[in-house]
């Protein structure tokens, strides 16, 4: 087979492959994702981010944009919101591809599930807060789409829904009740990773920030940030290639994200530096295994 033969299969199995993220508001497809996003992108996969609500209680970085969030202000933020997600999207997209492009799909259509905010929040007995939705409606929405694109790869958060938040739960249990209706329909296995940060990576990542603390900043407390022990861990995603495109769709998200003068951290609005690694973590929960040694490198193994 010749070097150009070659790389047509490689292009043709890249090309059929789909991948699909659930995340709750925008930045979490960024901060947690934003590596593999880009990544699968550039080599041609169909990518979809489906983001369940428009984040409305988030917390403003910043005078700037202050004045739209949603206690005391205009409650403008969510549709801010909306422009941070698309431009971010665009910076993980490959560039000089215009027609490959990612756009902003929300569940429901935008604007249809609003922000709970924290539990015990009043924000969370708001009539339209994800967290008060009748749960077969997320779930009838994502199993839905899910039928639509059939992806081989799924991509959601832990049952803790990573540090706790009412919506990150509520993604991880809707995506747990849509997928088995999506498999029913389609009549095909999907592998299911949840997005997670590996402990070593991230005390290796805060070690190296040691000396370079921006002012008004704080390195975490212990057990601060969550963090998963190195031997759960599954795959290990290579993000390096694209790590420029996912600090500058980091950048996008300024009404809740600061990125260090370094390129190297990120804070939200509590200050606490965060790496930014140059490998996203996953453990899969579901679907078929492949039979590879150690962890694996792609979600997709096993499967082309």
């Amino acid at each position: 087979m010749s070097g150009a033969e070659g790389a047509s299969v490689a292009d043709s199995v890249t090309a059929g492959r789909r991948l699909l993220l659930v995340h709750a508001h925008p930045d979490d497809e960024t901060i947690m994702t934003g590596g593999t996003i880009a990544k699968y992108l550039a080599e041609g996969a169909q990518v979809l981010v489906v983001t369940f609500t428009l984040g409305e209680e988030g917390e403003v970085i910043g005078d700037e944009w202050a004045q739209l969030v949603a206690d005391g202000g205009a409650d403008q933020l969510g549709g801010f919101r909306i422009f941070e997600l698309t431009t971010a999207l665009a910076a993980l997209s490959p560039p000089g591809e215009p027609g490959r492009v990612l756009r902003p799909r929300f569940l429901g259509g935008a604007g249809h599930f609003r922000d709970s905010g924290m539990a015990g929040s009043p924000s969370a007995e708001h009539p339209r807060a994800l967290a008060q939705a009748p749960f077969g409606e997320p779930v009838a929405l994502l199993a839905d789409i899910l039928t639509e694109f059939a992806p081989q790869v799924v991509v959601t958060y832990d049952r803790d829904g990573t540090y706790g938040h009412p919506d990150h739960v509520m993604v991880h249990q809707v995506t747990a009740a849509a997928l088995p209706i999506a498999r029913e329909r389609l009549g095909t296995d999907v592998k299911v990773y949840e997005s997670v940060t590996e402990h070593s990576a991230l005390e290796s990542g805060l070690a190296a920030a040691s000396g370079r603390v921006p002012e008004g900043w704080r390195p975490p407390h212990d057990g601060e940030l969550p963090r998963y022990p190195d031997e759960v861990i599954t795959a290990a995603v290579d993000v390096s290639s694209v790590y420029e495109r996912k600090v500058a769709a980091l950048a996008a998200h300024a009404t809740q994200v600061t990125v260090a003068p370094s390129g190297t951290e990120y804070a939200l609005s509590n200050n606490i530096l965060t790496p930014i690694g140059a490998v996203e973590h996953f453990v899969q929960v579901d679907g078929p295994r492949p039979d590879v040694p150690g962890r694996e490198t792609d979600l997709f193994a096993g499967l082309d």
